[in-house]
C-alpha cells in the first residue's frame, strides 16, 4: 500500500465525507478495474464492479471495527462482487428485441400501412394462444404490463412471464436473423 493510499484511507475511515472518499476514489478505482479485468472482465462490466465496490466502502465502512484491515475488506468485497456478477450471467437466458428485429429483415416493398406484418409472422411461433395475444397487446397495441393484467383478469408478474417465455421461445428462431445483420 502507497503512503498516499494510507493516508487517503486513514482519512477517509477517520471522517467519511465527499472530499475523503473522492480522494480514496481516485486511488482505488483503478486497482479495483484492473482486479477485475485481470480475471476475466471487459473493461466496461470492470469500471461498473469498481463502482459498485466503492459504493459499498461508502455505505459500510462506518461498520469496519479494525481499520486495519480495510483492505483486505476492500478485496473481499470485490470478490463477492464478482460473484455476484458470475451468478447474475449463469441465469441470463437469451432472448431477443423484438423492437430490433424488424429492422433486420429483409423487405424492399414493406407496406407502410402494416408496419407489424413481420411481428405478426413471428407470433405463428408460440405455441400458446394466450402468449401470441399478450404479445400483440404489449408490442403492437403498445399496451403496459398493468393493462394487459387489467383486461385479461391475470396478475401483472403472469402477463410479464408470458412476454419473457414468449421472448425466449422466438429467440432460437429469430437468432440467425441477427448474425445476418
Amino acid at each position: 500500500m502507497s503512503l498516499q493510499e494510507c493516508e487517503a484511507t486513514k482519512r477517509f475511515l477517520g471522517r467519511a465525507d465527499n472530499d475523503s472518499f473522492d480522494a480514496l476514489f481516485r486511488i482505488l478505482s483503478p486497482q479495483l478495474v484492473a482486479f477485475f479485468r485481470r480475471r476475466g472482465h471487459e473493461k466496461g462490466i470492470a469500471e461498473d464492479l469498481a463502482q459498485e465496490v466503492m459504493l459499498t466502502v461508502y455505505r459500510k465502512a462506518g461498520q469496519l471495527r479494525d481499520h486495519k484491515l480495510f483492505r483486505a475488506w476492500l478485496f473481499k468485497v470485490a470478490r463477492h462482487a464478482a460473484c455476484r456478477h458470475y451468478a447474475h450471467q449463469a441465469r441470463q437466458v437469451p432472448t431477443v428485441d423484438l423492437a430490433e428485429m424488424t429492422e433486420m429483415l429483409p423487405s424492399p416493398n414493406r407496406n407502410p400501412f402494416a408496419p407489424n406484418s413481420e411481428f405478426r409472422h413471428w407470433m405463428k411461433f408460440l405455441d400458446d394462444e394466450k402468449e401470441r395475444e399478450t404479445m400483440i397487446l404489449r408490442f403492437v397495441e403498445e399496451w403496459e404490463y398493468h393493462e394487459i393484467a387489467a383486461a385479461q383478469a391475470i396478475p401483472i408478474g403472469t402477463v410479464q412471464w408470458r412476454v419473457f417465455n414468449s421472448k425466449k421461445k422466438l429467440a432460437s428462431h429469430l437468432s440467425p436473423l441477427e448474425r445476418a445483420a
